[in-house]
């Protein structure tokens, strides 16, 4: 082949796409559709819990309108970090929709699900055979942290894939994956250059994101050569510029021209960006380095408890000039209340009370660089994190009350500090990330499993490898 054709239709499966803009990205016939399901940015609550950042109605309306499109054409879908996080859990969410959406329509093609989520004891032999080691920064990985864990995924490269594309797979649901590995797979399977196929799947992977202007989350397109690729968004009215693509690179890299993968390191350090019209780019002279070793990078979750949060607002200018001193003694007074209370039924270091001053540094905490509070009013939000949820709600009406009246020099008498829109609120169980590190398998597909599946409308057997 001298050129692969790629389609993009949304940077996550779930956040939507114009369906004009998929019908024109269809009418380019691409060789294959790819799109990335899940993200880190939501926090780990999703990887933890199982649940799916949005709502799976959306994801089953683009995901119907994919498995639509690639079963005209009669090319590969693949999706990847299924469900947010990649777990089990979510991989077979994201398959059960899959097989809903075949039965309704009608469908017949061979499915791969690809499993990300690590089994427990795997890990453990890998950290003492000395093959698991910490990025940086990384959190104390050791066997207990492994058995606290709620799920554990590895992130995969282009392997896998290829293992499924070649055992014929119309439709590949992965769980957790490299973004830019779900459309480097075929590309590189095709011989063509990695550095130009990485390079290509590092813009995809967000749809349209790298657009000069992006009205909403849409389609991206990709012709794939021998010494060069060509991008250009679907929707004639969104433009591509050699800025608007180069500048893509440094999105979520500490480095601008060094990008990791399993097997390697994607060298931007000399590719040259070029319009080729109006509104595509032409890239060329992207690399890619081999890694003297293989590693999958872990993203691990565990439970720290349950929360309870209050959101108040503080208008009082007294109040506002000495909130860090107001802040202090308020804690003291809340933890002081909580052993009154619960004694010895919930020790200082089993809970975690937590105040956000938005308007001070809310967002950056004490990275923020402007000291001088410049807002007339403030907004607190106080965390009560705690074993069960009944320790954090006790916790929460004991901080309501201590924060609503606690006094100030320049006010006698009972005052009213906070207005509080909402009293209290349950957020249920909260979890954590706990791994950042990498692992080296004993070969590229060991950690991810695959099972095949016929699917004829609403059956479904599993092909026995």
């Amino acid at each position: 082949m001298d050129e692969i054709r790629v389609l993009s239709p949304t940077g996550v499966c779930g956040s939507g796409f114009l369906e004009s803009s998929f019908e024109k990205g269809l009418a380019l016939k691409p060789h294959f559709i790819g799109a990335d399901a899940g993200s880190t940015d939501p926090g780990p609550e999703f990887l933890g819990s199982g649940e799916t950042a949005f709502p799976l109605a959306a994801i089953h309306r683009d995901l119907r309108l994919m498995m639509l499109g690639a079963r005209r054409l009669k090319v590969p879908l693949l999706i990847g970090s299924a469900g947010t996080g990649g777990n089990q859990i979510q991989l077979q969410k994201v398959a059960d929709l899959v097989k809903q959406i075949a039965a309704a329509e009608s469908l017949s093609f061979k499915l791969a699900l690809i499993e990300a989520e690590q089994d427990k004891s795997y890990l453990k032999k890998k950290l003492q055979d000395g093959r698991i080691t910490p990025l940086d920064p990384a959190p104390e990985f050791d066997e207990k942290v492994i058995d606290r864990s709620s799920h554990i995924v590895g992130m995969m490269g282009v392997e896998p894939w290829q293992k499924a594309l070649e055992a014929g797979a119309d439709i590949i649901v992965a769980g957790r994956s490299s973004d830019t590995a779900i459309f480097a797979a075929m590309p590189v399977m095709m011989g063509f250059p990695e550095g130009i196929s990485w390079h290509m799947a590092k813009i995809l992977e967000c749809g349209a994101a790298s657009v000069v202007q992006r009205k909403t989350p849409d389609c991206m397109f990709a012709w794939v050569r021998k010494d060069h690729f060509v991008v250009q968004a679907p929707d004639t009215e969104l433009r591509c510029t050699p800025q608007s693509i180069a500048s893509h690179s440094l999105y979520e890299n500490a480095d601008p021209f060094k990008l990791i993968e399993c097997s390697g390191t994607l060298d931007l350090t000399h590719s040259r960006y070029e319009a080729y019209s109006d509104n595509a780019v032409k890239v060329t002279g992207s690399q890619f380095i081999k890694a003297k070793r293989y590693t999958v990078k872990l993203e691990g979750a565990e439970k720290v408890g349950y929360q309870s949060i209050l959101i108040g607002s503080v208008r009082d200018p007294f109040i506002i000039r000495q909130i860090d001193d107001w802040t202090q003694r308020v804690t003291e007074k809340i933890h002081s209340r909580i052993k009154m209370v619960l004694g010895d039924t919930l020790k200082p270091d089993q809970y975690l009370l937590n105040i956000r001053i938005y308007g001070k540094n809310g967002t950056m905490g004490p990275l923020e660089p402007v000291k001088e509070i410049k807002s007339h009013e403030l907004c607190l939000i106080f965390e009560a994190t705690a074993p069960t949820q009944a320790f954090a709600n006790t916790i929460a009406g004991i901080i309501r009350h201590q924060a609503l009246h606690l006094p100030i020099p320049e006010w006698s008498g009972l005052i009213t500090a906070i207005a509080c829109p909402y009293n209290q609120m349950e957020r249920g169980a909260v979890y954590k990330f706990n791994v950042n590190h990498v692992v080296e398998p004993a070969t590229p597909t060991e950690m991810f499993p695959m099972r095949l599946y016929h699917i004829d409308g609403p059956s479904t057997k599993e092909i026995t490898q």
